[in-house]
């Protein structure tokens, strides 16, 4: 079993919560976690680079001068790569193809970087929170006060504006929705937070947890 400190607001430790490994996939899948890395950040590309081949520069295809007797090099239709104004040699083509990353896998891949996180002591639960107005300075002050203060993903459980907006303007901080997190986001900081209810609906949906107060 592993042991998730829980923390209230102010910085005090209120116990643990004890995660079943089997709950987040049982061990780290490495290479499915790669793979979402890849997967998010292929998606993330505008893939809007074209440039045109000869074939499609408009202009004639009929030979600039005769092949012998002028005294130049022998040359074909201005539309060669080698003209100013020709066609691309090497043109780029690059279509948008995304690979295919079924849901239940982005799934698996996100407990298996949060199972890292947590073998890594880069998890903390907050068991009180509440944020009942934007607040900036409320909300920093809690991350530095539970520890957390050189970067973090922020999980709450269900869409919180005020949370969004007192996290936003706080450095390499992402306040983000349980059903939003993703395994590139999780490995990017340092430290990921759980609100309570939060963590509770992360096990819920594929295992169990037991808290342990002290």
């Amino acid at each position: 079993m592993l042991a998730v400190p829980i923390f209230s607001m102010d910085g005090k430790q209120g116990g643990a919560i004890e995660v079943d490994p089997a709950a987040l996939g049982g061990w780290v899948r490495h290479a499915l976690i790669k793979q979402a890395v890849v997967s998010f950040l292929d998606h993330q590309r505008q893939f809007s680079a074209r440039t045109k081949r000869r074939s499609d520069v408009a202009g004639s295809t009929k030979k600039l001068f005769r092949q012998k007797g002028t005294g130049n090099a022998r040359a074909g239709s201005s539309r060669t790569p080698v003209r100013r104004g020709g066609g691309h040699a090497f043109a780029k083509r690059r279509q948008q193809a995304f690979k295919a990353f079924p849901k239940k896998m982005r799934r698996l891949a996100r407990n298996s970087a949060i199972l890292a996180k947590i073998k890594a002591d880069g998890v903390v639960v907050i068991s009180d929170f509440e944020c009942t107005a934007p607040k900036t300075k409320a909300f920093s002050s809690m991350l530095s006060a539970v520890g957390v203060d050189r970067g973090c993903v922020f999980a709450v459980h269900e869409p919180n504006e005020n949370a969004h907006l007192s996290g936003r303007n706080i450095a390499k901080t992402e306040v983000r929705v349980l059903s939003e997190l993703n395994a590139y986001e999780l490995l990017r900081r340092d430290k990921l937070v759980f609100t309570k209810q939060a963590f509770e609906c992360l096990l819920g949906e594929s295992g169990s947890g037991s808290d342990s107060e002290s």
